[in-house]
């Protein structure tokens, strides 16, 4: 049997990564292996009905294999068009409609984040903190306590404004801190965010805020030595989550 059908009898059976390896070895197996029927097999392993027109939606099932068996790599994002530096922070907090937090955070300062207190901060919220997850912290100074348990009626509100353009956007409406997870002692809350109409399509993206208190022998009580903020459901990063600020309605 001659090498060119050796080759035309196993290729077949190759998975799309391998059959490509082949073609890099000399010009026989290139030629071959180039063949469209031996991708129109893989095509029509993982997509079949694409098989079944008479004409492929592309030039030839190698280049639409080529095009779309893998995930394709995340693209590098351009430079955000506004900085940390251009925001400021509006935050309040009420327990039972008394205001008990009330403060302007300049954007530099939010996505610095601090260094974690020595004592009184549980083990788990420490590691969490010092997670890969891109998420702004600030400390509290003085801090503050709030009623925990089912009854505790704590909310918040963030607004962000732009110093370039004077504007300002909404980011979390006086929403309820009803999630406590006491075995890494945060409070959180989230709200969807006011996207720009501009941007149609994207909806139902959630900003959430934490507050961090210590490990505290009073179980009817929290004390809160900082606060957090992330949009981790789609920003895992500076830039994303500058961008994701972009397109906030600002008004």
């Amino acid at each position: 049997m001659a090498s060119e059908e050796v080759l035309k009898a196993v290729f077949p059976f190759l998975e799309g990564v391998d059959l490509a390896s082949c073609m890099s070895v000399c010009k026989l197996w290139k030629d071959i292996a180039r063949d469209d029927f031996f991708w129109k097999c893989l095509c029509a392993k993982r997509w079949p009905s694409i098989c079944k027109q008479p004409n492929p939606s592309t030039l030839t099932y190698y280049n639409l294999y080529k095009t779309f068996y893998k995930r394709q790599h995340r693209r590098i994002l351009l430079p955000p068009r506004i900085s940390f530096d251009d925001l400021d922070f509006f935050i309040d907090i009420w327990a039972e409609n008394i205001l008990i937090f009330s403060e302007v955070v300049p954007g530099s300062v939010l996505q610095a984040g601090f260094r974690i207190p020595a004592s009184g901060v549980c083990e788990l919220l420490k590691f969490q903190l010092e997670g890969s997850e891109y998420k702004m912290t600030f400390p509290v100074e003085p801090r503050f306590t709030i009623p925990s348990g089912q009854n505790q009626n704590v909310s918040v509100s963030v607004m962000v404004g732009r110093k370039d353009s004077k504007k300002v956007a909404r980011i979390i409406n006086k929403s309820m801190f009803d999630y406590i997870d006491r075995s890494s002692y945060r409070a959180l809350a989230f709200d969807y965010l006011d996207i720009a109409p501009c941007y149609p399509f994207l909806s139902g993206i959630r900003a959430w805020i934490s507050l961090l208190f210590m490990e505290d022998k009073k179980e009817d009580l929290m004390d809160v030595f900082g606060i957090q903020m992330d949009f981790c459901d789609v920003a895992n990063s500076k830039e994303e989550v500058l961008w994701l600020l972009d397109m906030l309605d600002w008004k």
